[in-house]
């Protein structure tokens, strides 16, 4: 089975992942092409070899028109392609402007734009290319009018691009929206981003889905995921890394997160939500038969690592059957014989509420045919500790039995079917290239059932009909 292998032992943005894809061998002419089916514009690519850390890779910068750039270009261009498209749109500029951001293209602010052009450079082999951007300040724009989860799944889904692209483009923005959901308190549909909402971004997001495609669409795999230190501003504040939403994105598929000395951010929240809807695992590379290698790079020269993101593109010895997701998961348990109800209660509460996968206890018949029950608590393997930590300190456990299983999943989307009691989110589980399973989302159904006053199985059924 095809497989991209991303070591990511210096993080990822979004212009790194383009990158890297550009220098694994994805045309990049045919990328563009691509890019225009959607409608936005008023940006220009610049694509050119540099090195990081004696590195050599391909840079990937997405530029908006009337941005403030510095070129210093060592030769003629080997060609400048420009595309003029019939319409213009205000767009949403994302750079974190607090310090030097080697990953941009995800802490936002706004733009307004006037200039419905789009310009594509790609340079020669060997060519050097500096984009020195100002981003040492800050702009009194307002952060509420950027684009909304909504606005930006109808720009994606009204497009000419291909059925596949659209839905993993779509699938990696709900990942953020319900990240800044669950930050500020709203439903997805509801958030403006500030991470992601800006015209670079989304054509880091759709240009990526659109390489994954070219490439055949392979099996994506990655390593571990690290961050740096220190503090980055973006639209919540000053913050400490790792930023709010990339955090926020990673717990939603229990990724494991390092932080390592480097002293900058290396993982945006667009990196983390490219990662979060593509990666089926996270740790080191397994068993495969490597064909081509790329480098992404990234915008400044790290301290203790190159800032590139190294693409592996191979034969995974090892296929399946079945198009599935894979992972793995620690599994604790302990028996208890001397609980009370009220404390069993408390403790799933507690552990649901800290973020693991899922708690439950059954009866069991323990020592001297005394009545017990075995607790059992799922979550990421790089939270077995602090949940074995919990167990101990919120039960009357002594002991905790672990294990890491591996799982099996369907993948998964998330989709709105629009009924005639209101739009209701839907969980659909692909196998296969079939939806096999079909599961609306029961706050969306609830909050449905009681603005029309029908039974809640009414909405459920309603938009079960839709997908089935």
């Amino acid at each position: 089975m095809k497989t991209l292998y991303l070591d990511i032992f210096s993080g990822l943005s979004g212009d790194m992942f383009l990158g890297a894809l550009i220098d694994l061998g994805v045309d990049a002419d045919a990328l563009q092409r691509e890019l225009r089916k959607l409608p936005v514009d008023g940006y220009h690519f610049h694509i050119g070899r540099q090195e990081r850390g004696k590195i050599a890779g391909t840079k990937v910068d997405v530029h908006l028109e009337r941005e403030t750039h510095q070129h210093s270009h060592g030769e003629t261009p080997a060609h400048h392609d420009c595309h003029h498209p019939s319409h213009a749109h205000d767009h949403d500029h994302a750079h974190d402007h607090g310090h030097d951001h080697g990953h941009d293209h995800d802490h936002v602010h706004s733009h307004s734009h006037d200039h419905p052009q789009s310009h594509s450079h790609t340079a020669a082999p060997g060519e050097s290319h500096e984009h020195a951007h100002e981003h040492g300040h800050e702009h009194g724009h307002d952060h509420e009018h950027g684009r909304n989860y909504a606005q930006i799944r109808a720009l994606i889904q009204k497009s000419g691009l291909s059925s596949w692209v659209k839905e993993k483009a779509v699938a990696v923005f709900h990942r953020v929206a319900v990240a800044e959901g669950r930050i500020h308190g709203k439903p997805p549909t509801q958030v403006h981003f500030h991470e992601v909402g800006a015209v670079d971004s989304i054509v880091d997001i759709v240009g990526a889905c659109i390489g994954l495609e070219l490439l055949g669409r392979p099996r994506v795999l990655a390593g571990p995921v690290v961050e740096g230190v220190g503090f980055v501003r973006c639209a919540h504040g000053r913050f400490p890394l790792p930023a709010p939403a990339t955090l926020e994105i990673l717990k939603g598929r229990s990724v494991v997160i390092q932080q390592t000395d480097e002293p900058a951010e290396l993982l945006t929240p667009t990196g983390a939500a490219l990662l979060a809807e593509f990666a089926e695992s996270f740790g080191p590379m397994g068993a495969l038969k490597v064909e081509r290698i790329g480098y992404g790079l990234g915008n400044r020269e790290n301290r203790t690592r190159p800032n590139v993101v190294r693409a592996v593109l191979g034969e995974g010895v090892e296929t399946s059957a079945h198009d599935w997701e894979r992972d793995e998961v620690a599994v604790l348990e302990t028996n208890l014989d001397d609980v009370s109800p009220e404390i069993l209660g408390a403790f799933l509460e507690k552990a649901m509420a800290s973020g693991a996968l899922d708690v439950f206890h059954t009866p069991v018949q323990m020592k001297k045919s005394r009545p017990g029950v075995l607790l059992s608590v799922l979550c990421g393997v790089g939270d077995a500790d602090r949940f074995t930590e919990l167990l101990l300190r919120e039960t009357s456990a002594f002991g905790v039995r672990r294990s890491i299983q591996e799982r099996r999943k369907l993948r998964r989307e998330i989709r709105v079917a629009k009924t005639s009691l209101g739009e209701i989110e839907v969980k659909l589980g692909w196998l296969d290239g079939r939806v096999v399973q079909v599961a609306p989302e029961f706050e969306s159904c609830r909050r449905a059932a009681e603005a029309h006053g029908v039974p809640l199985w009414e909405v459920y059924e309603s938009a079960r009909r839709l997908f089935i």
